[in-house]
């Protein structure tokens, strides 16, 4: 019996397809899109608000680094946090695909609020917004899974597709609300940030025909044996996998306490420390969390490329390799920073391309962990348990954000160059300790991976789907 959520939740695939893949996994993109257009759009420009004078001309908060990285760690904490009560919430009563709608709504709510110039508002609209991350964050990404059959070559694949959609709206949020923000007036951009979660919202409603086979409440099901899996206790392979994704979830903690240091310590360094001035024309800090967003959609397929045709090859290219690899090659993007740290103690300023470098490799590592990561959520966790145990990966990457928070906090203490060359150093060992027991991890895994691409019209259709995705 098949322990994977997909072959259980979507008995009845749709067949239609666009570039080698269901058309729902388009609806879905693009409504990640816009909900993380929404969402990196308020994370480019929140920190810069809370640090900002309240004097000044695009007057702010005028907190400390301190404070605002305080602030920045509870709250992208608690986004994350909350999937697992949304993961319960669409696994016991709505189902994905209506608590993805709920989200969506929050969302809109808690954006537009921001826009309000008030306090109460910018508390409530956090407040919404760390809701609709947590009602929509782990169900979409669980609907993703959805779409594919058990050993569908092309569910990593599909991923990456998706993981670029996350991207591309991060991408043009940090460039347009970043902007918007920085130079007109940060509620301005706020507001803006709302509008395009208005649009993911109305585009996942004209969708829905699309994902008429995925994301259901299955106690609302009439297939018997789906209802069956519902009451069923844990077998033994399916406890097994269940502990592999919670060890494999400390990376996924080590990783984001590492990495959102974009939207943190990086964030605020770029803007007081690096000379940003380019042919007269100084870069807007924001701009720089884009470099992220971009390196993702140009290396995203060529990246999960790489692998798929690793993988066909014989070669080691299991999820938890692939998660491994991905901190260690994060972890080495720091050093980048520690440069920058370098120059600016000696010079005053520090140049731009430390931070293309930073940034370069933190989204190689990001691409080699962060969509094998929910990919692989959807391979071993435990179908009544689908959306839960996705929104607990996604708790764990708040866990990370929280981190990340902590360590911003103690640079004031300890230093940049001490944070940033601690944050390389130890994420690097750890990831060389856990090849280690790789193998271990691997045999409780049960072969959940053993079967992906022997079907001759899988590999085809992923090849096909590498020249025109």
């Amino acid at each position: 019996m098949s322990n994977s959520i997909d072959s259980d939740l979507t008995i009845g695939n749709s067949e239609e397809e666009m570039f080698g893949h269901p058309k729902g996994l388009f609806v879905l993109f693009f409504t990640e899109m816009w909900e993380r257009f929404s969402y990196y759009g308020m994370r480019a420009i929140l920190t810069l608000y809370l640090v900002e004078s309240t004097t000044s001309a695009n007057p702010g908060l005028g907190w400390t680094t301190g404070e605002s990285l305080a602030l920045y760690g509870w709250y992208t904490m608690m986004v994350y946090v909350m999937s697992i009560p949304g993961g319960i919430i669409a696994d016991k009563l709505l189902g994905q695909k209506k608590s993805v709608m709920v989200g969506g709504l929050l969302l809109c709510f808690g954006h537009g609020i921001l826009a309000v110039e008030q306090m109460w508002a910018f508390y409530t609209g956090i407040c919404l917004i760390v809701l609709g991350v947590g009602m929509l964050k782990p169900n979409i990404s669980t609907m993703v899974g959805g779409l594919y059959k058990q050993g569908d070559i092309r569910r990593d694949k599909g991923f990456t597709i998706f993981y670029i959609g996350i991207n591309v709206g991060a991408f043009l949020s940090s460039i347009i609300v970043g902007y918007v923000g920085e130079v007109h007036g940060w509620h301005y951009g706020f507001g803006l940030a709302g509008i395009g979660m208005a649009l993911g919202l109305a585009q996942y409603v004209l969708g829905q025909k699309h994902l008429r086979h995925v994301g259901n409440f299955l106690g609302e099901s009439n297939n018997a044996e789906e209802k069956a899996k519902m009451k069923a206790p844990l077998t033994p392979v399916e406890k097994d996998r269940v502990i592999v994704l919670m060890l494999s979830f400390v990376l996924v903690i080590l990783f984001w306490g590492a990495f959102e240091q974009a939207g943190g310590l990086m964030n605020i360094y770029t803007k007081f420390n690096t000379d940003r001035v380019l042919m007269g024309w100084e870069i807007p800090a924001t701009w720089f969390q884009s470099l992220n967003a971009f390196f993702i959609v140009v290396l995203g397929t060529t990246v999960a490329g790489f692998w798929a045709k690793r993988k066909l090859n014989g070669k080691s290219s299991s999820s938890l390799f692939k998660m491994i690899v991905g901190l260690i090659i994060m972890g080495t993007g720091f050093f980048f920073m520690t440069g920058a740290v370098a120059q600016f103690n000696a010079n005053g300023s520090s140049a731009m391309y430390w931070l293309v470098l930073a940034y370069l490799f933190h989204t190689i590592g990001e691409l080699c962990l962060s969509p094998v990561a929910l990919s692989f959520i959807t391979k071993l966790a435990p179908v009544k348990y689908a959306s839960i145990m996705m929104g607990v990966y996604f708790a764990m990457t708040g866990f990370g954000s929280k981190l990340a928070g902590l360590l911003g906090e103690w640079s004031e203490s300890l230093g940049e160059y001490i944070i940033f060359t601690g944050i390389a150093i130890s994420t690097i060992v750890i990831g060389l300790l856990a090849l280690l027991i790789l193998k271990k991890l691997m045999e409780l895994t049960h072969g959940a991976e053993d079967n992906e691409g022997k079907d001759r019209e899988e590999i085809e259709g992923f090849e096909l789907t590498d020249k025109q995705a």
